[in-house]
């Protein structure tokens, strides 16, 4: 190595190569630019025909002078030029390099490399070979190794390969190995280099004692400038989350941050606490809004990216999420009616509230579904939520009519068909109220305020384990919450409804404290506390950022602690990515330590104190710059920058642009379903079920025809027609009245079409199903196949003072194509959906009642009562869509002439 003052140079053999510049000039200056095309049209022949050729013979000096300067600073380059060089290492021996790649060691990681490769190079220049020591356990499990004695390029390779490892390191098996070195080495003829992470445990100061004995040794310590941090799991209280930090260095003040992001790198909040000298440890508290809690994914120290400044946040941190399904229109204009307004108030404040179908709610993380009076369930609803308890779910259901009328099998005891009215006019008992909670319930302790009473409620059916499946009672003994633990998760039955239409239970504080312990009864997300065998989903790598599991991270099981953690279990996340599970380093190490005292006669500095710097990357960087001035020098003498030739490529790249966007312009596809959509609810449509049988569809079609002609004329309903839907693919809520012939060509409904109907019923709409068979109670054979699966309230027939008789017309029967069938709808008629019955049935053949042709005139003969009773039938559909449209308006102005009375008085 050749030096000047400052200045060295690796390979100064190269610095020959100036010699050679003179000649360069030489050959640059007799040899002639490219020629320039000139482009010109001929008339220019007229005007220019003795133009004398001025083509240059010779480069100009100052581009001979450039394009010199270039060689020469590639010469100057090549040579290798170091700027304060650093002296030479001591001994004669190889070099050892000791790396700490643990998990503090990438916090700086960068740092360490360019230092190990500037040793290497060192090393280089000196002709010493390298051997290698990674104090951390490799990927596959085994104790730290030195490498083979290396040439110091192939030296270089490893070490730039080497990456920082995100569990501790084994000291101890590293003393093991620096101690077997000495028989690959002359005693004293070794110099170690120990690149530290700063952190001390018990074999620190004998490895560095062991380095010693080897010949020289020297530790390299970046900790006063970079501490390296430890973030501990946070404890929640209430919405907040409260983090520890915690150093190894005591002694100066410094300021952290920690800041709380979402998995896809939103930052959510972040809060700075200062440690003052002597202190070790710090809180922070992150207070979050509810919404933004259960997204949070990740906790770190700002500016230290280590796997132990690094906390990963799963189900345990969250709020959990709980599901809403009601069997009952939503009730938006009518909330204190609507049984979800309770349960949403009662649950909000102390976890994350979902709602929607059943089966979009199981796709999600999920701890607890409340199906709040669902009487049916489609066979892949019951499946799904049968698979849901059984992995660790709790399905709590609140009893209702529609429960009272279709109990199904996810219900922890039999139930008796109907419900018990407790101080009604055919009961003789009073509204019971609750028993003190037994010492097995969930509920004890839980004080039951004295005014908390029941009305009604659906029966178990006695059984020997009924005492065993209780959890809650009434005052004569009733239960009143039974269970059954099925699978992993718990199914519960509250046998009163969840709104206070049955009893004033929602409306006390029990209600709320009741909810939360039975919230309390899940494990966060289902399968969060299965034993089971969970699979790496994404773990931590030595910098602390998140990356798919490598071929040699194993599953961890479900009741796994931080103390797996290693090569073969890497802090990350485990299970599915729909349940995650998160091992998190700083649960097994818990606090840090500095690295403490050294022996005397070891040197020790940091990353960035060595000021030796390679000049080789800055000249061949500001050679390249003036490469490419010389580029753009050349172009210009050509003529290749003018503007005739910037507009040519300019007009051919908006020609692709053009072609693009010709070829990625959407096509009319889905045009036909948007009209469709924006027709039927742009106006008023009736509907009816398409049943696969034309002679009952023409008819269905014909009849709903006549009807709307019948609406238009006589009433203010404004409706333009009537159109066919099928269950299977259509959507429905577009219709206020649909018109459902039963027949037996029709096939059995698919849990999809189920779904759609229930949520048509559950949202306000209204289905006539006509058997067109005058069965009694309204139920042929066909129908219950048909209905299976769909939720329909407890039917009754319509009361003489009913609204449908007296909506429009005033009707004391409800013919249609025949007479004397009974119409029946629901037996309860509550406030929800404005009074109006979800479900109304009958078998008088109304349609074909209603049929007309294209001239008008009817199309089927009704009997016996003739054209009066085709009239009676119009009547009865008029009633009916009024009754549809207007729900209980119309029941209340029976009661104007009292009101005008009382006003009057």
């Amino acid at each position: 190595m050749l030096g000047f003052a400052p200045i060295a140079f690796a390979a100064p053999w190269v610095l020959t190569a100036l010699a050679a510049l003179p000649v360069l000039w030489w050959l640059l200056r007799v040899t002639p630019p490219a020629p320039r095309t000139v482009r010109f049209p001929a008339i220019r022949l007229l005007r220019d025909l003795v133009a004398p050729e001025e083509t240059p013979a010779r480069t100009p000096w100052w581009l001979l002078l450039l394009r010199l300067i270039v060689a020469a600073l590639v010469i100057l380059a090549l040579s290798g030029p170091l700027l304060n060089p650093r002296a030479a290492l001591p001994g004669g021996g190889p070099l050892l390099l000791v790396v700490d790649n643990g998990w503090a060691a990438g916090r700086d990681w960068p740092a360490r490399k360019r230092a190990m490769d500037e040793l290497i190079a060192q090393a280089d220049r000196q002709s010493r070979p390298v051997i290698l020591l990674a104090t951390a356990p490799p990927a596959g499990g085994e104790k730290p190794q030195p490498s083979p004695t290396l040439p110091a390029p192939e030296a270089r390779r490893l070490a730039q390969a080497m990456e920082p490892l995100p569990w501790p390191t084994d000291r101890a098996a590293a003393l093991e190995a620096v101690r077997g070195l000495s028989s690959r080495a002359a005693q004293g003829s070794v110099h170690a280099v120990w690149l530290t992470d700063g952190l001390g445990d018990r074999s620190a100061r004998a490895l560095a004692e062991g380095l010693q004995r080897l010949g020289s040794a020297e530790i390299l310590d970046d900790s006063v400038a970079k501490p390296p941090h430890l973030l501990l799991p946070p404890a929640t209280e209430g919405t907040a989350l409260t983090a520890r930090v915690t150093r190894a260095d005591a002694s100066r003040p410094e300021p952290v941050t920690v800041r709380l992001a979402a998995a896809d790198g939103r930052l959510l909040t972040r809060q700075t606490v200062a440690f003052e000298p002597g202190q070790t440890t710090r809180e922070i508290r992150l207070d979050v809004p509810t919404e933004l809690r259960n997204d949070a994914a990740s906790l770190r120290v700002e500016g230290d990216t280590t796997a132990g400044a690094t906390i990963l946040l799963d189900e345990r941190w969250r709020r959990r999420p709980v599901g809403l399904v009601s069997g009952r229109p939503e009730g938006e204009s009518q909330p204190l009616l609507s049984d979800l307004y309770y349960l949403d108030r009662a649950l909000s404040p102390f976890n994350e509230v979902r709602r929607g179908g059943t089966l979009d709610l199981l796709k999600r993380d999920l701890a607890v579904l409340i199906l709040s009076d669902i009487g049916a369930l489609t066979a892949s609803e019951a499946q799904g939520v049968e698979e849901w308890v059984r992995k660790g779910g709790v399905l709590l259901r609140f009893a209702g009519p529609r429960l009272a009328q279709h109990a199904d099998q996810l219900v922890p005891v039999r139930l008796r068909i109907g419900d018990r009215a407790l101080g009604g006019a055919l009961s003789w008992s009073e509204p019971a109220k609750l028993q003190p909670f037994a010492a097995k319930s969930p509920f004890e302790g839980l004080a039951i305020p004295p005014d908390v009473q029941v009305n009604r409620q659906v029966l178990a059916e006695p059984a020997l384990d009924l005492a065993d499946r209780t959890w809650a009672r009434l005052a004569d003994g009733t239960p009143l919450v039974t269970s059954e633990k099925r699978g992993d998760g718990w199914i519960v039955l509250v046998h009163t409804t969840a709104s206070p239409d049955w009893s004033n239970l929602p409306l006390s504080g029990l209600f709320v404290d009741m909810l939360r312990r039975l919230v309390a009864l899940s494990g966060g997300v289902t399968g969060a506390a299965s034993a089971a065998a969970l699979d790496p989903v994404e773990v931590l790598d030595g910098t602390g950022r998140l990356v798919p599991p490598p071929p040699t991270a194993f599953p961890i099981p479900g009741n796994a602690t931080a103390s797996v953690i290693g090569p073969r279990h890497p802090p990350g996340f485990y299970g599915t990515d729909d349940a995650r599970r998160a091992l998190n380093l700083s649960s097994a190490v818990t606090k840090i330590e500095p690295l403490g005292a050294l022996p005397g006669g070891v040197a020790r500095s940091g990353y960035d104190g060595r000021g030796e710097v390679p000049l080789k990357p800055t000249l061949l960087g500001l050679a390249l710059a003036l490469l490419t001035v010389d580029l753009l020098i050349a172009l210009a003498l050509r003529g290749l920058l003018s503007r005739p030739s910037l507009r040519r490529s300019a007009g051919a790249g908006a020609a692709a642009l053009l072609v693009a966007l010709a070829l990625s312009a959407p096509g009319p596809a889905r045009a036909a379903d948007d009209e469709q959509a924006v027709k039927v609810t742009a106006e008023t449509f009736l509907a009816h079920v398409r049943t696969g049988d034309s002679g009952v569809d023409e008819a269905a079609q014909a009849g709903l025809e006549g009807l709307v002609a019948m609406l238009n004329l006589r009433t203010a309903v404004e409706t333009m027609g009537a159109v066919g839907v099928d269950p299977e693919r259509d959507e429905l809520a577009f219709f206020p009245l649909l018109y459902w012939p039963v027949s037996d060509r029709q096939p059995t409904l698919s849990d999809q079409a189920r779904t759609r109907v229930n949520e048509y019923l559950r949202g306000g709409g209204t289905i006539l199903f006509d058997t067109r068979d005058q069965a009694p109670g309204g139920g042929s054979a066909v129908l219950q196949r048909l209905v299976d699966g769909i939720d329909i309230p407890p039917l009754a027939p319509v009361p003489p003072d009913h609204v449908l008789r007296k909506s429009f017309y005033l009707l004391t029967d409800f013919p249609g194509r025949s007479a004397g069938g009974e119409l029946w709808i629901e037996a309860r008629e509550g406030s929800a959906n404005d009074g109006v019955s979800p479900v109304v049935v009958g078998g008088n053949d109304w349609a074909s009642a209603w049929a007309v042709g294209r001239t008008g005139q009817p199309l089927f003969a009704v009997v016996p009562g003739g054209e009066r009773q085709r009239e009676m039938a119009y009547r009865f559909g008029v009633n009916l869509v009024m009754y549809a449209l207007t729900g209980n308006y119309k029941a209340d102005q029976v009661h104007v002439p009292a009101i005008l009375e009382r006003l009057g008085q």
